[in-house]
């Protein structure tokens, strides 16, 4: 066999050797799938990107404020959720207490079992988004009539049981998603938001201790930021007020998702 030092890498020999080395050097980048992450930091500022994340701007897709100027310091609030065990309520009340708005991401199980309260979600003042009706890995659908799907039934459960259009903004379940995914939302109108914080407060029987869960939220809070939270913590409900007392006395105030992707355009 000829040795690869041999041959002349041009043309129809450059296929040919790609060829020998098996066919996952023609693996389509568009629909490789990744986990949502950004590199933490204690500076207090917008954690960097990956650089092959990127690609998310080309598609309406943002993860932090990041024309937020010192002068005006915002925070976006940000909730996963998929079902009530009477945590979400409390964050609502909590929320109202404060004036704060919010963006929820819903799932169609929340809509059918709980419309009332999400109808309160809308009628306070928050965005209610779309995370899906079921909350799959979105990376396996790369037909975009099945990723379609699952953003539209929830659109339709949504609008039929409350009356109400859905925000026109989409989170992937678990984080995952694909540079096709963003393409397919885009097509579809939406603009897809990540976050630049996030903390393991998603597991009701290992749910993180009050005080340390308080610590690690302030000493991450950056000017910006998009913070994901899930509503049925008993941990962010026990704690909610003191952080939104905490940020506003630190000159925080708290923005919409509309507000953000007007600064980006």
């Amino acid at each position: 066999m000829m040795k690869l030092s041999h041959l002349i890498l041009t043309g129809t020999a450059l296929v040919l050797v790609l060829a020998a080395f098996g066919s996952s050097v023609y693996a389509n980048d568009e629909t490789k799938a990744h986990s949502w992450y950004c590199r933490k930091n204690d500076t207090h500022t917008i954690p960097e990107l990956d650089p092959s994340f990127e690609f998310i701007y080309k598609y309406d897709g943002a993860y932090a404020d990041k024309n937020a100027g010192e002068d005006d310091k915002v925070i976006y609030l940000t909730f996963d959720a998929g079902y009530e065990n009477g945590n979400i309520a409390k964050i609502l009340d909590t929320m109202k207490a404060h004036n704060a708005k919010g963006a929820f991401f819903v799932l169609e199980n929340l809509v059918k079992r709980d419309t009332e309260l999400v109808k309160r979600m809308a009628e306070e003042g928050h965005l209610v988004c779309n995370h899906t009706a079921s909350h799959p890995d979105m990376t396996a659908y790369t037909d975009k009539s099945r990723f379609a799907g699952q953003l539209e039934k929830l659109e339709k459960t949504y609008t039929e049981l409350t009356g109400y259009e859905m925000a026109r903004y989409y989170r992937p379940p678990e984080g995952r998603f694909s540079e096709q995914n963003l393409q397919f939302a885009k097509e579809l109108g939406y603009k897809t938001v990540f976050w630049s914080f996030a903390y393991a407060d998603w597991d009701n029987d290992r749910q993180p201790d009050t005080e340390k869960a308080f610590r690690k939220i302030m000493d991450h809070t950056h000017n910006g930021e998009v913070i994901l939270l899930h509503p049925t913590s008993a941990a962010n409900a026990a704690i909610l007020d003191r952080l939104l007392s905490e940020w506003e006395s630190q000159g925080y105030r708290f923005g919409s998702l509309n507000e953000l992707f007007e600064k980006k355009t």
